[in-house]
């Protein structure tokens, strides 16, 4: 981490990560396959109207596409070229060449290095070591995993964000199936199939929850549009508004712009199809 020289108050609050520690590259050309430009979906239209409430004016960005998959590499050795930083991403990424001469971004994980080899597959053959993607049957108990696929096939969908991994608490068979535990960041308990697939090691760059911004402008370079309050509103504009002066909300709890429940409502259906793979939910966890 970095701070500046507290030469104004801005600067006397700003906690940063110190990139050029961390970073390396020993690429000179990168395929432009693997860039693609979002559209902006924030701000205001051609008409001056918001589109997005509380988003707007943002840096540009370049997308890297990441290879959340890896079934198109099976049984092919990759090496690590870079360790990069991604504007869309909290975690690094690391550029990999792989000896069939394709390219493809992942995710970095912890303690991985600039010409280190990695593998990934669908069978025992590939090594429990840092950065290798194989079904979850193959990997042992308490080893640290990311990128986990929460269906066969669809590529990684959990545990991408830096900082984060979870680990293989056990094998449990419900009604004939066999299934792995997974115990994952938010201390919640999932099952899934042996043959959902996961990336062996911790999520890189832990030391972005650290990360302090220090002042508003640097918020707004992210694309974070200033909230208003429900109370300083007008009565046609939120349920909090109207009244003089300052006044109270006027309703028994908090209420959103639409008029429903919030601040400690539960949105989560009751009868969503994935709980009863929870076996031991976050709430209980703690």
């Amino acid at each position: 981490m970095k701070t500046p020289k507290p030469t104004n108050n801005a600067q006397r609050n700003i906690i940063l990560v110190d990139y050029p520690e961390k970073l390396h590259s020993e690429v000179k050309k990168y395929p432009r396959s693997l860039f693609k430009r979002l559209s902006s979906h924030a701000g205001r239209n051609n008409q001056g109207k918001k589109t997005v409430r509380h988003q707007g004016a943002k840096h540009k960005k370049i997308y890297r596409i990441i290879d959340f998959k890896r079934y198109t590499h099976d049984g092919v050795e990759g090496t690590i070229k870079s360790i990069e930083y991604s504007p869309y991403h909290t975690s690094f990424i690391s550029l990999v060449s792989y000896q069939d001469g394709s390219k493809a971004f992942i995710i970095t994980p912890e303690r991985l290095k600039v010409g280190d080899k990695i593998w990934s597959g669908e069978d025992e053959n590939v090594p429990i070591q840092l950065g290798n993607n194989l079904p979850l049957r193959y990997i042992p108990k308490g080893t640290p995993i990311h990128n986990l696929e929460s269906k066969p096939g669809e590529g990684g969908k959990l545990l991408r964000s830096a900082g984060t991994y979870g680990e293989i608490t056990g094998e449990v068979w419900r009604k004939g199936k066999e299934y792995r535990s997974v115990k994952l960041s938010s201390k919640e308990v999932k099952l899934f199939l042996p043959i959902c697939r996961a990336t062996i090691g911790k999520v890189s760059n832990s030391e972005n929850r650290l990360v302090k911004l220090g002042k508003a402008g640097r918020s707004r370079w992210r694309g974070f549009h200033p909230v208003p309050r429900g109370v300083a509103m007008n009565s046609n504009e939120h349920p909090h508004g109207g009244g003089e002066q300052k006044t109270g909300i006027g309703h028994p709890s908090p209420l959103s712009p639409w008029g429903k429940k919030t601040l400690g409502k539960k949105t989560r259906p009751k009868n969503k199809l994935s709980n009863k793979f929870i076996m031991r939910p976050r709430r209980l966890s703690k």
